[in-house]
């Protein structure tokens, strides 16, 4: 119920017989509109006795009590079903991406209430494509701008849709963890995986939901592999720089083959 139903007698009538209705006692409002001599909807007399004004308070305390009361099991239940709602679009969306098909129409897409009521402390186990690719976008780069970590979950994407590479974002996120060399290396690296920077993190959980709803502009040009502009690993004179950005230049195989 909002506030303002708490504020006035009228109102606060009001409000106590839609609870009534909602928990069946219906017979307490009868009782106590007969007591206060008034019908349905009209605010007792200004000649009002003492004894009705206190009754007519103690009313409005009770509506507001009921009234938080019946809210708390929806409010709780709110966040779990959007985030049972987001898991759901995300297997499909997956599913879409590797086949290469066209983005969903906007009612199949996840919100972004619904993608941040997934992990909301960034603590959940790495089970599903929303978690897995938004702390890979977190750690590969949380201290860039939204465009770099928008061209991370580009490259995720991209691998995602490759043959040569596992058919699920989780898998593409932990390859190479079965020989201790992983190719996102924060996976690999021994350190807590835990979000330290809330902010940072939803935004990292809304290019995620941007990238498996298809709503990311790819400016890596097809990457696959990226690194960061301060090392030059032996791998990059092999394969074709794609694109750069502020943070990281971007690479593809030269004869398209990936692994």
């Amino acid at each position: 119920m909002p506030a303002k139903q708490c504020g006035s007698r009228a109102s606060s009538l009001q409000g106590w017989r839609q609870i009534t209705r909602r928990t069946g006692l219906i017979s307490k409002w009868n009782d106590f509109a007969a007591m206060l001599s008034i019908q349905t909807g009209q605010s007792p007399s200004v000649r009002d006795t003492p004894m009705k004004v206190t009754a007519m308070r103690l009313f409005r305390i009770a509506t507001c009590l009921a009234a938080l009361f019946l809210s708390i099991p929806a409010l709780a239940a709110d966040p779990q079903q959007k985030a049972e709602t987001a898991l759901d679009k995300a297997e499909v969306l997956e599913q879409a991406a590797k086949d290469g098909a066209v983005p969903p129409p906007s009612g199949e897409a996840i919100t972004r209430s619904e993608a941040r009521a997934v992990d909301p402390a960034g603590a959940a186990p790495l089970d599903d494509p929303i978690t897995c690719l938004a702390r890979s976008i977190y750690w590969e780069a949380k201290g860039a701008p939204a465009r770099d970590m928008e061209a991370v979950a580009s490259v995720v994407m991209n691998r995602l849709e490759h043959e040569g590479f596992p058919r699920t974002v989780c898998g593409v996120v932990k390859q190479g963890s079965e020989r201790g060399a992983c190719q996102f290396s924060w996976w690999c690296d021994g350190r807590p995986d835990r979000v330290v920077e809330d902010d940072r993190y939803s935004l990292a959980t809304d290019v995620a939901r941007k990238a498996l709803n298809q709503q990311l502009r790819d400016r890596t040009g097809g990457a696959l592999y990226f690194h960061d502009r301060n090392v030059h690993p032996a791998w990059a004179d092999r394969y074709l720089r794609t694109a750069q950005s502020g943070r990281f230049l971007f690479y593809k195989p030269r004869n398209g083959m990936a692994r």
